[in-house]
């Protein structure tokens, strides 16, 4: 059974636009697939359904086996705080707080106890490659390492996929360079799922799987035949 199923999904808004029409496809646990398309194509407005962000006008969405409509709201939050992690193109991070307390924050809203929110916290700090930055004010560091703080508070709860859109947008080619490779890593060394939403097709090339969509539909979709590489370490 497939993680996300998506069967003829489309998206409407009230003003006559159609984001999404018809699209439908699978993602299995521990897949890397990049989305891809220009802006405007709507492959923003399908990961904020996907990720549980908006509702589809029509079509079916299972997560897990189960539509969105057979979850309850409740059962929605949970899922987004335990079972999806969010890396988005802005970082998204709390201001006037330290790396710690940052990535700690899915825990709190999770219930942990604190000494238990501590330990994963730092665990998931280590696994990006920011020990030496746990107690630095989030708004001091470069670029890179907000995105990878993000990275690191989207996987704190170890959840089942992770949703990153447009994550390098906002850094310059080096940093992204590291957080995509961060991402591939996460999918080829941990197991996570994850679904990349770019507009590049040398960040989508670090997928192992390519959706094309345009004007709301999907074009194109293919396995990647030349993947590239992710590089060993990081960048301090």
């Amino acid at each position: 059974m497939a993680l996300l199923e998506i069967r003829n999904i489309a998206k409407s808004y009230p003003d006559g636009t159609r984001a999404l029409r018809g699209v439908s496809f699978d993602v299995h646990q521990g897949e890397f697939v990049a989305i891809m398309g220009p802006s405007g194509s709507g492959k923003s407005t399908l990961l904020h359904v996907l990720a549980f962000l908006d509702h589809q006008t029509n079509g079916i969405y299972r997560f897990a086996g189960k539509t969105v409509n057979e979850y309850t709201a409740n059962e929605i939050t949970k899922l987004r705080n335990q079972k999806m992690g969010f890396v988005f193109q802005s970082f998204n991070l709390l201001p006037r707080t330290d790396v710690l307390e940052n990535v700690t924050l899915p825990l709190l809203y999770a219930g942990i106890r604190p000494r238990e929110r501590e330990r994963m916290a730092l665990e998931a700090i280590e696994l990006v490659g920011l020990t030496h930055r746990i107690h630095h004010d989030v708004s001091k560091l470069s670029g890179g390492e907000k995105q990878r703080v993000a990275i690191a508070r989207a996987l704190v709860n170890k959840p089942d996929v992770i949703f990153a859109d447009e994550p390098t947008g906002n850094l310059d080619s080096a940093s992204g360079r590291v957080v995509v490779d961060f991402l591939q890593k996460l999918n080829e060394q941990h197991g996570h799922t994850v679904i990349l939403i770019t507009h590049e097709r040398s960040t989508a090339e670090h997928a192992e799987r390519i959706i094309h969509v345009r004007d709301g539909r999907i074009e194109k979709d293919e396995r990647v035949q030349n993947r590239r590489h992710a590089a060993d370490g990081f960048h301090k």
